[in-house]
């Protein structure tokens, strides 16, 4: 029988997770318009939900579905509030949250010069996905992807839906025996993993892949956009670095900065700080997690 408890926030309501259906008319089903977030969070032992970075997580999505004319308008606050009380129904003490906002039932050409619809609007909350300790003790591989990101594509940087190439390209690493692919873009710098951003670190400072975003500050006015998502994990570290002191810069990086690394990492809200030893089959530095990252996952763990 399913699960009548309505844990499932749908529209403005909670719903069970059998009622929680969506039309097949939606524009996220018939084209892949939409915007999510993966969050991870946790209950308290007083019974009190806690989403890690949740206001970085919200601004982020306001702001790409403002960018890209998802919506006219949308709060944050309504926003966090469903997702807390989503987590707290949903009762899991450690989770993974997922918010989903789509086109809804958008048919582009109508008239009136813009879209006239209402967005869908999902919150899931899931048990956290349990990954090997040994993995972080020992470090990850990672291969280096056959797709590549695209800076002129307008929606490259924003967390929309299109992630099936992504999800290929994991899936080959996967079968690699490795835990990420490495996308670079078109003209050859590094972008970052397929669902992660890309640190290295050479001479103890941190360089990362320049973001959406940071393209003006880094490059100048002439400076081309970029394809990287701007991270909620990867500037939780950044600010942490910076307050160990450690240099952290956004750059354009290629392959050679990735292989003569001293430690290389991937961020993401699910594993937080991912040690990578090796690419395909060469060895980053010594082949085992460097001092920086470790001290990086253990600061990001505490400060959840």
């Amino acid at each position: 029988m399913p699960d009548p408890t309505p844990d499932v926030f749908l529209n403005g309501a909670f719903v069970s997770r059998h009622d929680a259906r969506v039309s097949a008319f939606d524009a996220a089903f018939q084209h892949g318009v939409g915007l999510f977030e993966t969050m991870s969070a946790r209950i308290d032992p007083e019974g009190v939900p806690h989403i890690a970075r949740l206001e970085a997580h919200l601004e982020r999505l306001i702001t790409s579905a403002m960018e890209l004319g998802l919506v006219e308008r949308l709060r944050a606050q309504p926003l966090a509030d469903a997702a807390l009380e989503t987590v707290r129904k949903a009762g899991h003490t450690d989770a993974r949250v997922r918010l989903t906002l789509t086109g809804g039932d958008l048919n582009m050409l109508e008239q009136g010069g813009g879209p006239q619809h209402d967005p869908t609007l999902l919150i899931v909350s899931q048990p956290a996905t349990r990954y090997p300790e040994a993995l972080f003790e020992r470090g990850g591989a990672a291969v280096i992807a056959d797709a590549k990101a695209n800076p002129l594509d307008p929606t490259a940087g924003h967390k929309t839906l299109n992630y099936w190439w992504r999800l290929r390209e994991l899936q080959r690493a996967a079968r690699a025996g490795a835990a990420e692919a490495i996308v670079l873009q078109v003209s050859n710098h590094l972008a970052g993993g397929t669902v992660s951003n890309l640190f290295v670190v050479k001479n103890d400072t941190l360089f990362t892949p320049i973001a959406r975003g940071e393209e003006e500050n880094v490059g100048g006015q002439n400076a081309i956009p970029s394809p990287v998502l701007p991270g909620t994990t990867r500037e939780a570290v950044i600010e942490l670095a910076e307050s160990k002191r450690l240099g952290c810069a956004r750059k354009m990086l290629d392959v050679n900065d990735l292989l003569d690394a001293d430690e290389v990492f991937l961020t993401n809200s699910s594993w937080g700080v991912l040690p990578i030893v090796k690419i395909e089959k060469e060895a980053i530095a010594d082949a085992v997690p460097g001092p920086i990252t470790r001290d990086l996952r253990a600061a990001l763990l505490g400060s959840e």
